[in-house]
C-alpha cells in the first residue's frame, strides 16, 4: 500500500508527487488521462512560478522553454510596459504549453520515484466508518492510502464526492484562448489588454515557437460568451499580427476559472485539496500555475510531517495545519483580489481604474506587486504591508 495517493497530475498533483516522492515516501498518481495531453490555460508562467519549478529541480534552459522580461498593459491608445518587479523572485517568467509542461512536470514525479497510472478514472473516495478517507475508487479497482490529496481540476469529482462543492460567494470566472501563428511570437513581454470588458481582459502570450497563445478571461462572469468577446476583439488587431482563422493552429477551448478558494475546507479527514480542485487561483489576475505548485510544495510538507508523527492523534493535528498554511501563504492577497475584481464589475470604476494606472507608472508597478501576490516583506514593506491587512479567509 503506497503512503500517499495523488489524484490528478496536473502541475498540483505531479508537483506534490516529485516532492513526497524525493523525501522517500511511495507515491501513486493517478491520471485520468494519457500524456501528452491538451490543457486550456494562458500559458504564462510568472516569477512565483518560476520560483516553484526551479526549486522542483526542472531544467528551464533546456529547448521548449521561453522566457519574458514582465508584462505589457494597453488599453485604447493607452501602454505601459512593466518589468517584473524586484521582490525576491526570478526576475523572468516564461511560457510553456500546458501540452508540454504537464507532461514535462509528470515525468519528472515519475523519475524522483512516484508512480504514475494513466488512463485511470477515479470514481469515488473510499471511507472507513468515521467518514475518513482512506483511498478511492477507479474505473479498475480499489486503491488504498493513508492520505489521499486531490488535485483533480475545478470540476474535482472527488471533492464533490465528499460534499464540498464550491462556495457561492467565491468568484468563478471563464477563460477561452486559441493558438495563432504570428511574428509575435518572440514578444518578450506577456500582453494584457485591460479595456475589452470590466472585470475581464484578453491577453497575447508569445510561445517562442512560431505561434502565440491568445485568449479572453473574465473574471467574474461566468456565463458570458468568449467566443464573440474574442472574435470582436481579434477582429480590430493589426492583419500582419496573423490572428485570423488561416493562422489559427488550434480549436478554440475554454475553461472555468474557480478563483479565490472557491472550495473549502482544504482538508478533510484523510484528504487534501490542492490547486483547481481548492480554488486556487487568483481573483485579479486569474493565475493558478503557480499558486497549484506552491500548494503542493505545502500539502508535500503538511504529509511528511504528518507520516513522522508518532502517534494517528499527532498525525491528524499535523494534517489539520494545512489549511492554515494554505490561508497564511495566499488568503490575505485573494481576498485584495476579490475586492479588486468585484469592483471592476463596474465600468466606470474599470475605465477609471485602467486610464489612471496608465498614466501612472509607479502605481502601476506597484499594484503589479500587490494584486500579482510578487510581495516580498524584505524587498517591497508598504506592499507587504497592505497586503497584511487584509483579512486571509
Amino acid at each position: 500500500m503506497p503512503d500517499v495517493i495523488v489524484v490528478g497530475a496536473g502541475p498540483a498533483g505531479s508537483a506534490a508527487a516529485c516532492h513526497l516522492a524525493r523525501s522517500g515516501l511511495d507515491v501513486h498518481v493517478l491520471e485520468k488521462s494519457a500524456f501528452p495531453r491538451e490543457k486550456v490555460c494562458g500559458d504564462g508562467l510568472t516569477p512565483r512560478a518560476v520560483r516553484e519549478l526551479l526549486d522542483l529541480g526542472v531544467d528551464i534552459d533546456a529547448p521548449g522553454w521561453f522566457r519574458n522580461r514582465g508584462l505589457r498593459l494597453i488599453a485604447g491608445d493607452r501602454r505601459l510596459e512593466l518589468p517584473w518587479p524586484d521582490t525576491g523572485y526570478p526576475p523572468f517568467g516564461l511560457t510553456r504549453t500546458r501540452h508540454d509542461l504537464d507532461d514535462i512536470l509528470a515525468r519528472h514525479a515519475v523519475a524522483a520515484g512516484a508512480v504514475l497510472s494513466q488512463n485511470t478514472k477515479v470514481t469515488a473516495p473510499l471511507r472507513d466508518r468515521t467518514g475518513r478517507v482512506t483511498g478511492v475508487r477507479t474505473d479498475a479497482g480499489e486503491h488504498r492510502a493513508p492520505i489521499v490529496i486531490a488535485a483533480d481540476g475545478a470540476s474535482s469529482r472527488l471533492s464533490v464526492a465528499l460534499g464540498l462543492h464550491p462556495r457561492r460567494d467565491r468568484p468563478i470566472g471563464t477563460a477561452a484562448r486559441r493558438y495563432y501563428r504570428s511574428p509575435r511570437h518572440d514578444d518578450p513581454y506577456l500582453e494584457a489588454w485591460l479595456d475589452l470588458v470590466p472585470a475581464g481582459y484578453g491577453w497575447v502570450f508569445g510561445m517562442g515557437d512560431g505561434t502565440c497563445n491568445v485568449g479572453v478571461a473574465l473574471l467574474r462572469t461566468a456565463h458570458a460568451d468568449t467566443r464573440r468577446l474574442l472574435d470582436g476583439w481579434l477582429a480590430r488587431t493589426p492583419p500582419d499580427w496573423g490572428f485570423t482563422e488561416d493562422n489559427a493552429v488550434s480549436p478554440l477551448r475554454g475553461a472555468a476559472l474557480p478563483m479565490g478558494y472557491t472550495r473549502r475546507p482544504h482538508y478533510l479527514p484523510g484528504l487534501l485539496l490542492t490547486g483547481d480542485s481548492g480554488g486556487m487561483i487568483n481573483p485579479s489576475t486569474g493565475e493558478g500555475i503557480g499558486y497549484a505548485l506552491e500548494a503542493a510544495r505545502i500539502a508535500a510538507e503538511t504529509v511528511r510531517a504528518a507520516l513522522a508523527a508518532p502517534t494517528p492523534g499527532a498525525r491528524e493535528r499535523a494534517l489539520y495545519t494545512y489549511p492554515s498554511a494554505i490561508r497564511q501563504a495566499n488568503g490575505r492577497p485573494f481576498t485584495l483580489g476579490r475586492t479588486f475584481a468585484r469592483a471592476i464589475e463596474n465600468p466606470l470604476v474599470m475605465r477609471a481604474a485602467t486610464r489612471a494606472g496608465l498614466a501612472n507608472p509607479p502605481l502601476m508597478r506597484f499594484a503589479l506587486t500587490l494584486l500579482g501576490n510578487l510581495t516580498d516583506p524584505s524587498a517591497d514593506h508598504l506592499a507587504a504591508a497592505l497586503t497584511r491587512l487584509a483579512p486571509a479567509s
